[in-house]
Parts: C-alpha cells; structure tokens; sequence
C-alpha cells in the first residue's frame, strides 16, 4: 500500500509523503549539543509534533530522551505543587513504559514509583531530577510538546523557575542536557495571570532560553522533492516544478496547508466531471478546484483563525485594515496585536516595505471571505448581486462575462449609494465590489487580492472561473494623469497572467465624472474601465 498526504497527528516517513527533514533536525541537534534550552513556538498545525517526534528518534543513539506532552492536561493538575510534581512523574514513568530510553538505569521506574507515593514537592521533584541525570550514562533531554496547556498556571511558573536554576548551576549540579519547549505561544513573552486582582507579569523564568531560528515553513525545493517521491509512485504526469512552486504561491509554505492542498488534489479532485482522473488532477485547474474544497472547508485550523480573531479584537481590526482600506501597518513586534498574528501564523513583515501582511495566500482569501460572511444579511449590494446571479446576467456558455458584472456594479451600486460622501466611499467601496462579487463566483470560482499591488490607492483583484482567470483593478479616482499610469501599471500586470484583456473598477469623486463602462485600447491590450 502507497503513503499518504497526512494532516492529521504526527507524520510518519514510512507511511506518508513528507518533507525532507533531515537539515532541520540536524541544526537544532547542534543547539541540544551545546547544551542550549529553548522554545519552539510556531502557529498552530506547523509540524512542531512532528519535528519533535523525529528529532527523539535521532537523538536516541546519543542522548537519554523523554520526549512528554501536556496535552489535554486538566486545570486541576496545576492546582498544587504536589499535584503537578506527581503528573509529571507520571508522564516520566508512561514514556518509559512504552518507549527504550538508552542510558538510563532500570530502577528509575522504581523511584518514580517511590517518589509518586509521597506528598512531594518541587524541591523534591529538583533533587530526582539531579539523580536522574547523574545515574544516567548519557546526557537527558527533556521535550514538552503543548506547554501552551500550562501557560497560564502560576505551578508552571514555578516549575520553569526550579529548570532556570538548575540550567545556572549546571556546572555543580547535573541536570538536564537541553530542555525543548514546544507550543504556539511564547513562553519567554507570555503574560501570565497569577492573581485573581487581573494583574499580570511576564513569564522571566524562561529568559534563559536560546532564539530558535530554524525555518520550519518549506521552500519550493522542499515540496518539489516531496511531490517527486508522490511521483514516482503514481506518475500522473505532472510537472513537478510548477506544481510546487503553485503550491507555495498560495502557501507561503505553510505545512498544513501544503499537506491538506496535496491530499485534496490526491483524493479528492480525482473522479470529479472535469477531473476524471490523477493525471487532471495535478494540473493548475486541478490545483484552483483544490483551494476552493480547501477555502470550503472547516479544519482545525481555519476555526482556530475565527476563535482567535473574535478573543483578539485588536488583531481582527488590523487585518481587516489591510485588507479593505489598504492601510500600511509598520512591522513592530512590540506592538501587541502585531505581535499575537506573528505568533498565530496570521501575519508576517514585508521585509521590501516594512509593514505587515497576511502571511499566505489562503489565509487572506479565507479571512476575507470570513469579514464578506459577516456582512451578507445587511447587504443590499449582495442581495442586488444574488438576483443578477438568478436571472442569469454573468454567465454565457458557461463562461464568466466580466464586462457584465463591472456594468451591473456600477447599476447597483449607482441606485443604492448615489448621495454617499467621499469618506464613505474610500471606506467602503473595495469591500463594496467584493460583497457584489461574492454571491456570483460562489460555488464555483476563488478569488485573491494581490498583496503587491494593495494600498491606498490601489487594489488587484484576482479572480480564477472555470479555467478562466481576470485581473480587476479597483483604485480611487486621482484625476487623468494618475489614471492613465494605472492603466499602463495594469497593461503590464497583465503580462505575468498572459492576458490580454483586463479590467479596472474606479470610484470617482468628481461632479462631472462619467458614470459606466468603456473600453480603451493599449498597444495589444483590451482594458474595460468602469466608472462610479
């Protein structure tokens, strides 16, 4: 039996199709050999489980490894030292149950036992710790995976104190080789609740911790060489090169979304009416059919997303910034919200610009259809669109007539908004075109906006419908000199898509502007202008 694409749990090599990661673990064994602790905090559903599982394996020759998780630990747990220091003798004694950890002496199980039966407290946990670290024939590690469970435990607190201390007098007192702390959240940062008065204190036990910089998103190399092993087993045929480098532009490299964007395109796409088999599959109509299931759908991690945008309200409106008005955000880490969609996986710096931006292609078409969502009920324009939809206005021959939807845009939203003000239009008027968009393309079609093109000024929607793909540029009105560079900055847009015909949505300001649609040549290319 063949490997599978798998998004769920920890990636095994024998059974599914992964990522190289040897150079990876490779670089953070250097870290445990120079005795460093630290914290690998990345999104959620980025391959920390799995990236901790692989490197127990290959440190196993060389070091005694417990490699423990807090997942699903309850709150009572936390309670107490005591309760705490037995849990995790607990978890100690469960790993060696069940896994060969080189090194240590066999009477270890015994004195976890022994000290499970006394009223023990972190000093003593302390002092076992120390015997087992002495008595072992090889240097421990210690991995805890979901720690984000205990962040805001003031026991936790304590715990990671009694590790700083003992990681100071490592040279008197033997104690752990490396400590390895894995979770979303950043412990060495995380503000942690220990009273009930709500007052707050950073977590400095964990100051002592080493940056981890090792990149765990994959290149386009990383998911070429994993689609050449999908290949070689299944040879659909498809171009290994382009595939990849599709997979990232939407991605970003994001695992989850690579993996679940794969093993949609395997299992899912094939045997539909317009891919009737794997070798249609893995083509780029094969791949949109793939993000519109994926942009579908509900996963762990896109209800992550809602979850953490409605608890951060800062955050929602940052992004929702970006995305409708155009703002550029300065990247500041030390801006709380920034710093949170950092930490979530959301955002990340434009290193040309300087600001932020949603780090993936997928994410931003997401959180835009999740803010468009929001507002469907109380939306005239949506419900205007709906009845266009039902009277068949857009489609011709199963194609989409874009000149159509711009003409009846620019009706719509004519009658409904003729007397708003400026303010309200530079506001309003992208996420305007987009509620009017939505409800046409639904079902069948995805759009984006590209990021390079998104400002004040000016936004670049893309849309892809049944093998045909649109650049539509909204822009607010400048006067004619800054319209015409528009239109030659979109002429030559329109190369990188190799399209000849484009189209331009702009919101004009002026008393005696011409509403509607018209068309204007450019050398080779076809641009229809529409003007509200």
């Amino acid at each position: 039996m063949r490997k599978c694409f798998n998004t769920t749990g920890v990636c095994y090599p024998k059974e599914h199709y992964m990522v190289d990661m040897n150079v990876r673990l490779e670089e953070i064994r250097g870290m445990i050999a120079r005795g460093e602790y630290f914290a690998v905090n990345r999104a959620r559903q980025y391959g920390k489980t799995t990236t901790l599982h692989l490197l127990a394996q290959k440190l196993s020759a060389d070091y005694a490894v417990f490699a423990l998780s807090f997942e699903g630990m309850e709150d009572e747990v936390f309670e107490t030292s005591a309760r705490f220091c037995d849990r995790f003798c607990r978890l100690l004694y469960r790993y060696l149950l069940y896994h060969t950890v080189s090194g240590v002496p066999d009477s270890l199980k015994g004195g976890l036992e022994k000290m499970r039966s006394v009223n023990m407290d972190m000093e003593d946990l302390s002092d076992f710790i120390t015997e087992l670290c002495a008595d072992s024939a090889k240097p421990v590690v210690l991995m805890i995976d979901e720690v984000d469970q205990a962040g805001n435990q003031k026991i936790f607190l304590t715990f990671l104190g009694m590790l700083r201390r003992k990681y100071l007098s490592r040279r008197a007192e033997p104690t752990f080789q490396s400590v390895i702390l894995a979770g979303v959240y950043d412990i060495k940062n995380l503000k942690l609740k220990i009273r009930s008065e709500e007052v707050f204190q950073y977590n400095s036990p964990w100051n002592i911790a080493a940056d981890f910089g090792v990149d765990m998103s994959f290149s386009i190399s990383d998911i070429a060489d994993m689609l050449m092993e999908y290949e070689a087993d299944t040879c659909t045929g498809m171009n290994v090169g382009s595939m990849a480098e599709l997979i990232y532009e939407y991605t970003s490299g994001y695992p989850f979304l690579v993996s679940r964007l794969c093993k949609i395109m395997d299992e899912q796409i094939p045997g539909k009416d317009e891919f009737p088999n794997p070798a249609s599959a893995w083509t780029r109509d094969g791949f949109l059919e793939a993000v519109k299931v994926l942009l579908a759908e509900s996963n762990t991690l896109f209800d992550d997303m809602v979850k953490k945008l409605a608890d951060y309200p800062e955050l929602r409106q940052a992004l929702y910034s970006i995305l409708f008005r155009g703002e550029r955000i300065p990247y500041n880490i030390n801006n709380p919200a920034i710093n949170l969609g950092v930490m979530f996986g959301f955002i990340e710096e434009m290193h040309e610009s300087g600001n932020i931006a949603i780090s993936n292609r997928i994410f931003e078409t997401r959180i835009y259809n999740m803010f468009i969502s929001e507002e469907v009920l109380g939306s005239t324009l949506y419900k205007a669109a709906s009845v266009d939809k039902d009277g068949n206005r857009f489609i011709r021959d199963g194609k989409l007539d874009m000149e159509q939807v711009l003409k009846r845009f620019v009706e719509s939203f004519t009658d409904i908004y003729y007397d708003a003000d400026e303010a309200f239009v530079e506001e309003n008027g992208r996420r305007f075109f987009l509620l009017y968009l939505k409800p046409i393309i639904n079902g069948v079609g995805n759009f984006y906006v590209e990021a390079r093109t998104r400002n004040m000024r000016r936004t670049d929607v893309i849309i892809d419908y049944r093998g045909q793909q649109f650049v539509c540029e909204l822009k607010i009105w400048h006067g004619q000199e800054y319209n015409t560079r528009g239109e030659e900055q979109l002429a030559d847009y329109m190369d990188s898509y190799h399209l000849t015909t484009g189209y331009m949505l702009s919101f004009n300001f002026n008393r005696n502007k011409k509403v509607g649609v018209h068309k204007v040549w450019l050398g080779d290319k076809l641009l229809i202008e529409a003007v509200v």
